[in-house]
């Protein structure tokens, strides 16, 4: 390939590695020629550059002594090292300047697991990616009370650029959160007034039900397993919620903390392997009573001595996608502890998801609400309110909630190569698939414009990162098709968008 016929390099591999979940990246391995003149990463990744389209040079660059080697003397890929700081090709290192660059550097060392953050690295190309912008701007929030526009990270996302932006930034608007007595009723945040509303209409529906499910392989210590499901309930009030309506105004309290939630146990070691498909599609139609349940329950498959599935599901009133991944975390951290005879890992929680519901109540007063009101009815007006696709039968006149998802697994090496893409652009991996889908929408419906619903986090505060709640929003992005424009310039309109709608 390209990189083995570099001047000084005897062998080369490039290969695609996800040492994080969800981010895989180009890495390329080499090996010099004796006696040859040694080339920084940095030569190296100017000479790839000069060859091969951006997107195809690998992120990182590892110099190795000796290549591993199976027992047939093959490369052994999995021994391959992880790359480290040296490895990334980005700008000569030069050490952050001042209080502000070093403390920027330390929230993206702490966020991008990044041992050292140089004052042009950028934010990127070390690993980040839409989640982790909010969740920077969050810490920014918190930690040095300053502002930051998701657009100037977009912008230029050098750590050097975005101190730049902080040193003008004003300081936070924000409010803190402050902790609400526990001994009665709270009102329902506006997401979880959405949920409650269109449930009372759909009488109880299962389509707000959230499902996971966990492989559990070797032996399982059911005891542990349950006491870390009841401590997690315990440890979240909104995991013990339950709502009630007086006239117009509903309500919830936390049930006590003695109230466990209800785990099921099955056996399906004699049945075929669609018994268990089965399984999970019961539990997931099963709706909840919000009036009388806990809000979380488990069901524990028994497949063989040592292998087990664990269902848990969970009324979207009370936990998003986010919230999934707090509990899994959490899940995991306390069964290793009590399997082990050891006391609850977990800090203790600072708020509770009634605490952000107050919160948001008094922060989103009648100005504010008329100054969302006024700039979504702006943007929207004249946006196409249906999309005509060409079915293939009439669109219902209720909708039923009958669909279907389809997965997609891309080539490790096209995946790579389109986040390297959209590094190049400044634009996440989103935005490229946003750009993608609705070029297709257009399409199949003849319409230059669509709508595409947009789920984003909405945790703008990093002292509710770890609470399980309802916090996602979705935003109606008005994605622009006309004049056939090429990747770049769609890409453009699309981050305008989408940086827009979040700010």
């Amino acid at each position: 390939n390209q990189f083995s016929q570099l001047p000084g390099i005897e062998e080369a591999l490039v290969l695609a590695r996800e040492d994080e979940p969800g981010q895989p990246r180009l890495v390329g391995y080499f090996t010099e020629r004796a006696g040859a003149a040694s080339s920084t990463v940095e030569q190296l990744r100017t000479a790839l550059l000069a060859r091969l389209p951006g997107y195809m040079v690998p992120g990182a660059l590892v110099r190795l002594d000796s290549w591993p080697l199976t027992a047939n003397g093959k490369v052994d890929r999995r021994a391959l090292p992880v790359p480290d700081r040296t490895a990334l090709s980005t700008s000569e290192y030069q050490a952050p300047q001042g209080d502000l660059e070093r403390a920027l550097a330390l929230i993206w060392s702490e966020l991008l697991q990044v041992e050292r953050v140089g004052r042009h690295d950028r934010f990127f190309e070390l690993g980040g990616h839409s989640l982790l912008a909010m969740r920077m701007v969050s810490q920014v929030r918190q930690r040095l009370s300053l502002e930051l526009a998701l657009g100037n990270l977009f912008a230029d996302s050098s750590l050097i650029a975005v101190a730049h932006c902080l040193s003008a930034a004003a300081r936070s608007q924000l409010p803190v959160i402050d902790v609400q007595p526990r001994n009665g009723p709270v009102p329902l945040s506006s997401a979880q007034q959405r949920i409650w509303f269109m449930a009372q209409m759909e009488d109880a529906n299962s389509a707000y039900n959230v499902s996971l499910g966990l492989k559990l392989n070797g032996p399982l210590d059911s005891r542990a397993l349950t006491r870390a499901l009841e401590r997690i309930v315990a440890r979240h009030d909104s995991l013990r919620s339950r709502f009630s309506q007086e006239d117009d105004i509903a309500w919830v309290q936390a049930a006590p903390v003695t109230e466990v939630p209800r785990i099921s146990w099955q056996d399906l070691r004699d049945q075929d392997p669609q018994a268990l498909q089965a399984v999970i599609r019961e539990e997931a139609a099963q709706p909840f009573d919000l009036q009388h349940d806990l809000p979380i329950r488990g069901r524990l498959l028994c497949l063989a001595e040592d292998r087990h599935v664990l269902l848990l599901t969970v009324h979207h009133i009370v936990a998003d996608g986010w919230s999934l991944g707090v509990l899994t975390r959490e899940l995991t951290a306390l069964y290793q502890a009590f399997s082990q005879g050891q006391d609850d890992p977990l800090p203790a929680l600072a708020l509770q998801y009634g605490d952000y519901a107050v919160w948001q109540r008094n922060w989103l007063d009648d100005e504010r609400l008329s100054h969302q009101a006024d700039y979504w009815q702006q943007t929207l007006t004249g946006a196409p309110v249906l999309l005509t696709l060409p079915t293939d039968r009439p669109r219902p006149a209720h909708q039923d909630y009958t669909g279907a998802s389809v997965a997609l697994d891309l080539d490790p090496r096209l995946s790579t190569d389109l986040r390297a893409f959209c590094q190049t652009q400044s634009v996440t991996p989103f935005m490229l698939f946003m750009g993608a889908w609705a070029v297709l929408l257009a399409r199949l419906s003849g319409q230059e414009e669509v709508v595409v619903g947009m789920p984003v986090a909405n945790r703008r505060h990093a002292e509710i990162e770890d609470l399980i709640g309802l916090f996602v929003n979705t935003l109606a992005v008005r994605v622009d098709t006309s004049g056939e424009p090429d990747v770049v310039t769609l890409l453009e309109r699309i981050k305008a968008r989408v940086v827009e709608a979040q700010d």
